[in-house]
């Protein structure tokens, strides 16, 4: 067997925090070695809550120089959830992606529930109702600046955004698509109910790939930058929840897990989403995962108390 060893190179970011590790495969065992690290603060201006998206791009860049020695043949991304940037026709970013704890989102949810029944919404996409969630901070953008969603040609999520930054494609993964309210669960694809209901424009979200395949590679613009070699990019599971579902150390198929981070998730893996009144009456989610599984979980309070302690 070749001594030569499969290096990939994993681009994690949390709410408070990214880092960037290399994986290494040498046919039998995987290596992880961190090569970069790095905050991720959100910035107010103006009132609003933003990510800084383009500081969070350059420590990307970063990441990609320090593995230069490794010879990276893929790479993928993975970030939080329901967080999202516009790009115009042109596919300029509009503005910086507003952060899910903005003030914008509050009182979404009722609004929603008077264009569609809590029900209705709870049986197409089978996710638990949190005022952050993707379909409200666009119901937002609807009713408090119709100006800007109007201008807007596509809507990318966090991971896909980046993904589009590397290589110029604009598509959607799975689970990171299950995290915006606006997913069929059963089909999986976008709920053309949810979108009319909420007078969204159709035209702004993009095709769903499925989670592990590939996306594209690195732009020529890029790699001349940064005098690297081109390599391939996979959209992995988007969501970081479904990625630590990934490497859940057991080989059984009935499990519970509690993943800790700004959040905690607590909950199982199931081969099919979980919807009906009870599951409605709990409100417990259900998110896609690698390979179709569903994750059946709670959002429950985790580390953000203690972040905001350390930041304040």
């Amino acid at each position: 067997m070749s001594n030569e060893k499969y290096n990939t190179l994993a681009f994690d970011f949390g709410a408070s925090s990214g880092r960037a590790i290399v994986g290494s495969f040498d046919g039998e065992k995987i290596e992880l070695s961190e090569i970069h690290r790095f905050p991720n603060d959100p910035v107010f201006v103006g009132g609003t809550m933003y990510w800084d998206v383009l500081r969070l791009f350059h420590e990307i860049k970063q990441g990609l120089l320090k593995s230069r020695p490794y010879n990276i043949k893929s790479l993928g991304i993975d970030t939080w959830g329901v967080d999202f940037g516009l790009l115009d026709k042109d596919g300029k970013l509009l503005e910086n992606p507003v952060h899910y704890r903005d003030k914008r989102n509050i009182g979404m949810l009722n609004k929603a529930f008077s264009y569609i029944s809590q029900e209705e919404l709870y049986n197409i996409t089978g996710n638990q109702f949190m005022e952050i969630n993707t379909a409200f901070q666009l119901l937002s953008l609807k009713l408090s600046r119709p100006d800007l969603l109007s201008r807007a040609d596509k809507m990318l999520l966090m991971p896909d955004l980046f993904r589009y930054f590397l290589t110029g494609e604009k598509t959607t993964e799975y689970s990171i698509a299950s995290t915006t309210q606006l997913l069929d669960a059963e089909k999986r694809c976008w709920s053309k109910r949810v979108i009319d209901a909420l007078s969204l424009p159709e035209g702004i979200f993009c095709d769903i790939v499925p989670t592990g395949s590939a996306a594209g590679t690195l732009s020529d613009e890029i790699c001349e930058e940064l005098s690297i070699q081109p390599c391939a990019v996979t959209a992995v599971a988007g969501h970081d929840t479904q990625c630590a579902m990934v490497a859940v150390p057991t080989e059984k198929d009935d499990f519970i897990f509690l993943s800790c981070g700004t959040w905690s998730l607590l909950g199982t893996e199931l081969s099919e989403p979980l919807i009906n009144e009870k599951t409605l009456r709990c409100n417990v989610t259900n998110e896609g995962g690698y390979g179709g599984k569903a994750s059946f979980l709670k959002n429950i309070i985790g580390l953000w108390l203690i972040q905001e302690t350390r930041r304040q």
